[in-house]
């Protein structure tokens, strides 16, 4: 953590966020492919041990970009984050096409970052 301390405060926030929703995917999704055959309440345990570290990673950079972002920007944020990690995972992980649909969901995420840091 020492050397993210070193980093511009957005681009920490940035860092976390990723790195969270990287964890938050796996915990979310991952066991549609590595646990199917196992039984939910299983699935569901291993989910909260992968969640335990999306945790370590989003509150800490939730913390840390409040003290620059509103909560409404660090959402936003998190959402765009959420969908530049979820689509490779889908596409290269869970083997799903790609769709011309995350594009124009994409565009969408940009006209919502646009909104809410216009005013800022």
């Amino acid at each position: 953590m020492q050397f993210l301390q070193s980093l511009p405060i957005p681009l920490q926030t940035i860092l976390l966020l990723v790195a969270s929703n990287v964890f938050m995917t796996f915990a979310w999704y991952g066991h549609l492919k590595n646990l199917s055959t196992t039984p939910w309440w299983i699935a569901a345990l291993v989910s909260w041990g992968i969640a335990l570290f999306e945790y370590m990673l989003q509150v800490p950079a939730n913390r840390i970009g409040f003290t620059l972002f509103n909560v409404g920007q660090l959402k936003i944020m998190q959402e765009v984050i959420t969908l530049a990690v979820f689509v490779p995972f889908a596409v290269f992980y869970l083997d799903q096409p790609l769709k011309l649909d995350f594009l124009w969901a994409g565009l969408c995420m940009v006209g919502a970052v646009y909104f809410i840091f216009r005013s800022a």
